[in-house]
């Protein structure tokens, strides 16, 4: 799993997309995928299907919220599983996206209360 908010959004997407092994899944929250026209170049079989959670700021001054939507369309149209979310914020975190970050988790990694 990898995850970043902002840069650590970017970097998230840029390494996770790219990355040889297997993910469990990338959440990248309130930034965008840089590079994103060599992706379909460099993006590696491993991770094509590997599921993505993205959420952003409705009212980000720092990162565009058309940004975020742009690197989301950009990867739907390339087949990843995208789940999109907009939050009514800026720059920073919602209770609510933590509560769906801990729903992608648990779809995502499974749970073992044993």
């Amino acid at each position: 799993m990898l995850a970043g908010f902002s840069q650590g959004c970017a970097i998230a997407l840029h390494t996770g997309l790219r990355h040889a092994a297997p993910l469990a899944g990338i959440m990248a929250l309130s930034g965008y995928l840089p590079l994103a026209a060599d992706l379909a170049a460099e993006a590696h079989p491993a991770n094509r299907q590997v599921p993505v959670f993205m959420a952003h700021g409705s009212a980000d001054p720092v990162v565009a919220l058309a940004r975020g939507e742009a690197s989301r369309d950009l990867l739907q149209s390339m087949g990843y599983p995208v789940q999109w979310h907009a939050y009514p914020m800026q720059h920073s975190v919602h209770p609510r996206e933590i509560q769906d970050i801990g729903v992608f988790l648990q779809s995502v990694l499974g749970r073992d209360d044993g």
